[in-house]
């Protein structure tokens, strides 16, 4: 992978929570911690251990915490589930965090997040990324969210409107575009109705398709065969990226996606928010709420700079020709 010089690459991907003020500042040293108290918190992973280790999330939840005088090992005990790719486990997994006693549960992704606040509805439940949490039911607003939801949110429908236009201005010719999502999410119901709007306006006639099944993958990209794809956000998506880009290549399709990962895997675009640094601001809700902050009253934190990924490689591959004026938009080029 290279980066052309051209073109600028984001050193920093910087969030600003949805309210002005002080309420994220915390010190940054061990001694803001009780002497001799050791806390104990659960974090459940959508993924398998080997997928997350490589974006990676929980090192860089560890970093967070790290800064903010958390030591594991000295004064934090992390206890670790993960799901495999799959939606059954969620919510066992929960379970078992729940019943070790931790202070709280991090995750991330809309159902994840909702198989955790199901499991434990009366533990406090750290985003660490995931679907419009208003939209999808986990918050009853942004400022206030009311429950036992809290953190950094990832996706919103702007986000997934602008890696539409951004598919269109990368393709012109695109009439009709497949999107697909996993049926089992709950947000992706919301997430469809809310593309509606931007597709009409760019000309383009959505087709939805829902995947549950890794070997439903090929089948489904098929279908959009002649015009695009938009991948949304999912564990099984995320676990079978290679597959995915390597089916769109060769049903030539051009591909937008959520995370830069797909892109780096073949997928032609990708239009997002830097899946580490989520994590790493969300260590910042697990520290005010250890010290004794109530979720419904901490506001949802949500991204407002993103990055846009292209692959030229994957371009080249499927005879497209990228405009130059999108192109220096990019905040990276794979070539």
């Amino acid at each position: 992978m290279s980066r052309a010089p051209a073109h600028p690459v984001l050193t920093r991907r910087a969030f600003i929570g949805t309210v002005a003020g002080g309420i994220f500042a915390a010190p940054l040293n061990a001694g803001a911690q009780q002497a001799g108290l050791t806390e104990r918190i659960g974090v459940l992973f959508t993924g398998t251990r080997d997928a997350e280790r490589s974006v990676p999330t929980g090192d860089s939840l560890r970093i967070g915490l790290r800064e903010l005088g958390w030591i594991e090992g000295r004064n934090l005990i992390i206890e670790e589930r993960w799901a495999d790719g799959k939606a059954d486990p969620l919510t066992p997994l929960a379970g078992e965090l729940a019943r070790l006693k931790v202070r709280l549960i991090v995750v991330s992704g809309t159902a994840a997040i909702r198989a955790a606040r199901d499991a434990a509805p009366a533990m406090p439940i750290v985003m660490a990324g995931g679907g419009d949490p208003v939209g999808s039911g986990l918050a009853a607003s942004l400022a206030r969210p009311g429950g036992n939801v809290t953190g950094v949110s990832l996706i919103g429908r702007e986000l997934l409107g602008k890696g539409l236009e951004l598919l269109k201005q990368a393709v012109p010719s695109v009439s009709s575009v497949v999107v697909l999502m996993n049926a089992a999410n709950p947000a992706n119901d919301f997430f469809f109705t809310e593309l509606g709007p931007v597709a009409r306006t760019l000309g383009i006639r959505l087709s939805r398709v829902d995947v549950q099944d890794p070997g439903q993958l090929e089948s489904a990209i098929s279908q959009a065969r002649g015009g695009g794809l938009q991948v949304l956000a999912d564990p099984v998506f995320f676990e079978h990226r290679m597959r995915i880009a390597a089916l769109a290549e060769r049903y030539r399709v051009p591909s937008m996606f959520v995370f830069r990962r797909f892109v780096e895997a073949g997928g032609l675009m990708g239009y997002s928010v830097s899946l580490a640094d989520v994590w790493r601001r969300s260590a910042i809700y697990v520290d005010k709420i250890l010290k004794g902050a109530k979720p419904a009253d901490l506001p949802i934190e949500q991204p407002t700079k993103f990055e846009l990924v292209i692959n030229l490689k994957t371009a080249k591959a499927l005879g497209l020709t990228i405009p130059q004026s999108l192109l220096l938009r990019a905040d990276e080029i794979i070539q």
